[in-house]
């Protein structure tokens, strides 16, 4: 999830948030729709502006250029945007029947029937979607699925330019989807949710954050910042959230079920132990982390793969060695909000190495990197650490199409990294909900994992066919560097073959440069041998090879560095 950026750094993907923090959200009310599309490139500057006057003033023209000599200061603009898309929310034209970004009809039954509405149709105009296989499926899996109605209460009283993106539309569509797709609630059992005390929330939070929360009950309306808001009900909404997690993992930890998806919001891996921020209020990860530790969790994995940085988490486990917290979120060297979570960023005295970030450094990241990340970084780890249960903070604003993350995993990837951390902590596995902005796509990556939880076997991907991008390599060689200081799992023989992989796939590919940049990251001493290296050899291969020579040049430039620690390891005592 998202909120506006530090006023400190550059506005960052969540484009959204900066220009309410910059405008109050009472300016152009296409204005929002359109800063993140052009963070990621898909609109330039000049397009964006001629974007916007199509969308406020009607379509543009060259020819209107020549009318504009006549307009006069007192003239008026007839504004015409007039609805804003149930999916997205973006900003449209009276005239247009479908939203110009996500192209989905202005009257869809999303709502009500999840990602399995059709997206071009309006609703009613076509048979009720239906999922036939799941229909007929019985789980084979006891998961259990936390939710309450009271949770939806949650919303900005008054809208502003344009509706926020953490609204209470986000859980009815994933409902729906889970209904669609006879998942819910006949294939799950229904914890029923109760409230947190004050007791629980004060084991993560501290007196006077509770305190604040808490105040906000007697206010119709109140914002922590400028884009968390709170009204009368977002108290109890925050409590029930909560409630909802810590009687999941413990329901997990008893025995009672196997697994279990907490549908929960508001979210919450942004909120530290005394700060609101990013649309969180509590921090249901951490309070479910705790409810586990009480049930008789000795350790507890957490695995965040929310878009953003959980800055909230990483401060709240930073010295607790029982909690590990391994994160996978868009960094941009700090420039994407929150700007936390660079892959040097460990945790600290007792909980030094306990800490793991895998920082990408910018959007378009997909399927296959977080993967492969899987594969090398996050299981090997998660195995060596061997947790009680593992925490899932699934914010699905990674999904392609999400208005505010910007990159590219499908429904099949949430699936599988769903599946891969299913073998870590004897299937224990709770996923919480954080984030997530376009419904059609937290729709479907949400049912495709509440079904690997219920015992569907995702698709298998061939290992060959794992090639991530080369930005998510340099991530995930990065990280190698980092973290193998202090999990021996992090052997090199396999990731010498990882990268040998990687190497021979990309010989099919186009040269590219651009990759060598990330040796200027690196802290070690190795540089201008690595650097004199690579240059030799790709002297000595053709143009067509020089990518794989530079590659090859980067890897052991990040391996080498790694002899002199193999005996002995720098183990920690897990």
């Amino acid at each position: 999830m998202a909120v506006a950026p530090n006023p400190t750094t550059p506005l960052d993907g969540a484009r959204w948030s900066a220009s309410c923090e910059s405008s109050g959200r009472d300016g152009d009310e296409a204005r929002a729709g359109l800063e993140f599309a052009a963070s990621d490139g898909r609109i330039g500057g000049s397009a964006k502006e001629q974007l916007l006057e199509e969308l406020v003033y009607g379509e543009w023209d060259e020819a209107d250029e020549e009318e504009d000599e006549d307009w006069e200061p007192g003239s008026t603009l007839e504004l015409r945007v007039r609805w804003f898309c149930v999916n997205c929310t973006m900003p449209n034209v009276e005239e247009s029947t479908h939203c110009k970004l996500c192209s989905e009809h202005r009257y869809s039954g999303i709502l009500n029937q999840g990602h399995l509405a059709p997206a071009f149709t309006q609703a009613g105009t076509d048979e009720l979607a239906k999922d036939v296989k799941a229909l007929k499926r019985l789980s084979v899996r006891r998961t259990a699925i936390g939710y309450d109605d009271r949770m939806l209460l949650h919303a900005e009283f008054q809208m502003k330019s344009n509706p926020h993106p953490e609204r209470p539309d986000r859980l009815r569509s994933i409902l729906a989807g889970f209904t669609a797709a006879g998942l819910y609630p006949g294939g799950c059992i229904l914890i029923p949710a109760r409230e947190i005390t004050r007791v629980e929330l004060e084991t993560v939070h501290t007196h006077e954050h509770v305190e604040v929360v808490e105040a906000t009950s007697s206010l119709e309306s109140s914002y922590f910042t400028s884009d968390t808001y709170a009204n009368g009900h977002s108290a109890l909404a925050a409590r029930l959230a909560a409630g909802v997690c810590a009687d999941l993992a413990s329901a997990i930890l008893s025995g009672q079920v196997d697994n279990g998806f907490a549908l929960v919001r508001p979210p919450g891996h942004h909120a530290e132990g005394a700060t609101v921020m990013g649309f969180c209020l509590h921090n249901n990860a951490c309070i479910a982390a705790k409810a586990s530790q009480a049930a008789g969790a000795k350790k507890v994995l957490i695995v965040d793969w929310d878009v953003h940085h959980g800055n909230g988490t990483q401060e709240i486990f930073e010295h607790d060695p029982s909690v590990l917290y391994i994160s996978l979120h868009r960094h941009e060297g700090g420039l994407f909000y929150p700007g936390s979570g660079a892959a040097h960023e460990v945790g600290s005295g007792p909980g030094e190495g306990f800490s793991i970030n895998i920082p990408w450094p910018c959007s378009g990241i997909g399927d296959n990197d977080y993967i492969v990340a899987f594969q090398h970084i996050v299981l090997p780890i998660a195995k060596q650490f061997a947790p009680d249960i593992t925490i899932v903070s699934a914010g699905f604003d990674a999904a392609r199409g999400d208005p505010l993350g910007g990159c590219q995993v499908t429904p099949a990837g949430f699936a599988q990294m769903t599946q891969l951390l299913s073998t870590v902590s004897g299937g224990k596995l709770l996923v919480v909900l954080e984030g997530g902005y376009n419904l059609r796509s937290i729709s479907a990556s949400a049912t495709a994992v509440l079904r690997v939880l219920c015992g569907e076997a995702p698709e298998s991907l061939d290992d060959e066919e794992l090639l991530p991008s080369e930005a998510g390599w340099a991530t995930v060689l990065e990280v190698y560097a980092v973290q193998s200081r202090y999990w021996s799992a992090l052997c090199l023989p396999a990731f010498m073959k990882f990268t040998s992989q990687h190497i021979n796939g990309h010989l099919k590919g186009e040269p590219s440069f651009s990759f060598f940049i990330s040796l200027f990251y690196s802290e070690f001493l190795l540089l201008p041998v690595c650097f004199c290296l690579s240059f030799f050899l790709s002297s000595i291969f053709c143009s067509s090879c020089a990518h794989p020579a530079l590659l090859f040049g980067q890897s052991l430039f990040y391996l080498l560095p790694k002899l002199d620690d193999l005996l002995p390891w720098k183990s920690l005592p897990v």
